[in-house]
């Protein structure tokens, strides 16, 4: 049935993708929705119809063709293609976001076939509740916007960006069981200073340079206040905006909505996570770690705040917690001595003499892990991970910048430069390593571990808002899946393959908090894990006769 309640029939039927099942329409159905003719006489059966999409899937010259193959689908049948991507996770999750969704929102105006989701523009100013109605399903209980301004490490793709908002919703439900009718994907056009995409023809987006003043501002204002009008209690997560927008709107915003970044919360509970993990294998403590991070924008703030957090949590004092935590970016080492530094950075300036070579600093300050978060492909070089592994039994390398192309070293480079005695992390996923009779199977420290549980969670407790405390549990919660047989392959998450089973468990986690902090909404069930896992969408195909 339509949101209506009407049943859609004949072609309509066929290309809704929420409802249609393409070949698997029973021979009654086509009768009674006026199918028949339109199909092949022959009835299939979800399964075989899945082999068949992970035929042509697996059958592609490249992860590109992929992506559009399996674009296609999810445009045509969301059941099926939701059914492939939660059976084949591992295989298929990197071709329908990073790293193949790098690529594909690179090269968004060429490859572009049918739209999804809504592109609100400056010109929508004073419209945007409009165009906001203008959506077709009216539940809509979680938004993914961006301004496409900081697309992965890519940088400034306009509304090349939908890719990202698209993606991540699909994790959503892949990963969370959030019903696709559930999810909107929102791109926010404010124009693009990229040169490349403003002199081609083919791109889609404003023709113009990026607005940075108050009409900005007035178009996010508007767009939040008009979707918790339009869909009231909505959770609204934040994708890949720019550094001088991203703190200041989630500071902004974060009490005046059910809103979260992910590029910094998200990302700061993940890698916290593989960090707790890791001292497992070192036989550290964290709060004797000493981070040194390769950039010192959302995600490496997002993440240091997460440790100071984790630790202050342990009864530590917030200013020793941040002593663990040192960075340096494009200016050099982060310290108290330089001047306009801005305001996400300043708690984490130390009293220290000035350094502008990241090797210098690894050699002056021996740090016990090194996170790369900077979108600077090789920085991780060989003498500096050699010197890790003279200052360190175990060193920890966490080589988060996606896609793959701006890793800052590979599994395999971090495996032989140590000797065997790094403990990896990446933000794309790379094949297995073996170095001196051991295999490798270095962990993936990929948001999607933590954002589609946390949506679950704060919708299953109807929380009126989404607190770092949240972050915390959920952080605590994917580090306690990480099992000693993933740890004896040097892994520091569990597999993807247990992705469903960890977003269900996190949004436990993170409900809990929402009832203790008082923020909830929904009365607390007598077993919250087992209503949660009750609400989480299955892609079977409903029986319309």
């Amino acid at each position: 049935m339509d949101d209506a309640g009407e049943i859609p029939g004949g072609v309509r039927l066929l290309h809704d993708p929420l409802r249609n099942k393409g070949t698997s329409f029973t021979l009654a159905e086509r009768r009674a929705l006026g199918l028949n003719g339109l199909l092949p006489p022959r009835v299939h059966t979800l399964a075989e119809q899945e082999r068949r999409v992970l035929g042509n899937v697996r059958s592609k010259s490249g992860d590109l063709e992929r992506y559009l193959f399996l674009i296609a689908l999810q445009d045509r049948n969301e059941t099926l293609f939701y059914r492939v991507l939660m059976n084949h996770i591992e295989e298929i999750m990197p071709l329908i976001y990073t790293p193949t969704v790098g690529k594909a929102c690179q090269e968004f105006g060429h490859i572009y076939r049918r739209p999804r989701g809504l592109y609100i523009s400056l010109d929508d100013l004073g419209q945007v509740a409009d165009v906001l109605a203008n959506w077709p399903h009216p539940d809509v209980r979680v938004i993914v916007v961006t301004d496409g301004e900081r697309i992965l490490g890519l940088g400034d793709l306009g509304a090349n960006g939908m890719g990202i908002p698209v993606g991540k919703l699909s994790l959503y439900t892949g990963c969370a069981g959030i019903a696709p009718e559930h999810c909107l994907p929102v791109t926010l056009d404010v124009g693009t200073n990229n040169e490349s995409l403003l002199g081609d023809e083919l791109y889609n987006g404003l023709e113009q340079r990026r607005e940075r003043g108050a009409s900005y501002d007035d178009l996010v204002a508007e767009f939040m206040d008009a979707a918790q009008q339009q869909f009231p209690g909505v959770l609204i997560q934040l994708e890949d905006f720019g550094n001088r927008n991203a703190f200041r709107l989630l500071k902004h915003y974060r009490d005046l909505a059910c809103v979260f970044d992910d590029d910094i919360q998200g990302t700061g509970a993940v890698a916290l996570a593989g960090l707790k993990a890791a001292m497992r294998i070192s036989k550290g403590k964290l709060e004797h770690q000493r981070l040194l991070f390769y950039g010192a924008g959302q995600a490496g703030i997002g993440i240091g705040r997460s440790v100071v957090a984790a630790l202050v949590a342990m009864g530590i004092s917030e200013s020793e917690a941040r002593q663990c935590c040192w960075y340096f970016d494009s200016q050099g080492l982060l310290v108290s001595g330089r001047s306009d530094i801005p305001e996400q950075k300043q708690t984490f300036a130390h009293d220290q003499q000035a350094i502008a070579n990241f090797e210098d600093a690894v050699e002056v300050l021996q740090p016990t892990a090194l996170i790369g978060a900077a979108g600077q492909a090789g920085v991780f070089s060989e003498s500096i991970i050699r010197s890790m592994a003279e200052y360190n039994q175990r060193p920890l390398i966490f080589a988060l910048s996606n896609p793959t192309t701006k890793a800052e070293c590979t599994a395999e480079q971090a495996y032989q430069w140590s000797d065997g005695r790094a403990v990896f992390a990446s933000g794309s996923p790379f094949a297995p390593v073996s170095y001196a009779a051991k295999k490798f199977v270095s962990g993936q420290g990929n948001n999607a571990y933590i954002f589609p549980g946390v949506g679950l969670g704060v919708l299953a407790s109807g929380s009126t808002r989404v607190t770092d405390t949240m972050f915390l549990a959920a952080a605590n919660c994917l580090a306690d899946q990480v099992t000693a047989e993933d740890l004896q392959l040097g892994r520091v998450y569990p597999p993807l393959s247990n992705i469903t089973e960890v977003s269900a468990l996190i949004a436990a986690a993170v409900a809990e908090v929402a009832w203790e902090e008082g923020v909830a909404s929904v009365v607390r069930p007598d077993n919250p894990l087992a209503a949660i896992k009750a609400m989480m969408y299955q892609p079977v195909y409903p029986h319309y006769a």
